[in-house]
């Protein structure tokens, strides 16, 4: 019992190093996030304005401001580390209010089981 409750403190004190460190991450890479977001936003709309732009003039102006909005969210790489960090803090988020049901029940493995569920809810919608 003494065991069970100091992996848990343990897992728990885990969890929150790693959302703390995910957390300085993120902050720290928030500018080139924000500037990704705008960057990407515009190739969108110049992507966008380029396929219905009536004339060749203006495809063409539209693709160059795509080319420069593409160019510069290339620049912006350190962004990815801002959402690889994002990610370990939901995933933190999941594991820390995560809620298990230790007498839950385990479904069964048994095929059969599994197929006679199907063919009930097959039967169910059908009918």
């Amino acid at each position: 019992m003494e065991d069970e409750r100091r992996q848990k403190d343990g897992k728990k004190i885990g969890l929150l190093l790693a959302g703390a460190i995910a957390a300085l991450v993120l902050l720290f890479h928030l500018g080139p996030l924000v500037g990704l977001a705008i960057t990407l936003a515009v190739l969108y709309y110049a992507f966008k304005k380029c396929l219905k732009a009536p004339s060749t003039f203006g495809k063409v102006v539209w693709a160059l401001i795509g080319c420069a909005a593409l160019v510069a969210s290339a620049s912006n790489v350190p962004a990815l580390v801002a959402l690889v960090a994002a990610y370990v803090l939901y995933v933190v988020y999941k594991k820390w209010n995560g809620t298990r049901d230790e007498h839950a029940v385990p479904e069964a493995d048994d095929p059969f089981v599994n197929f006679e569920k199907q063919w009930a809810e097959l039967q169910k919608h059908y009918s």
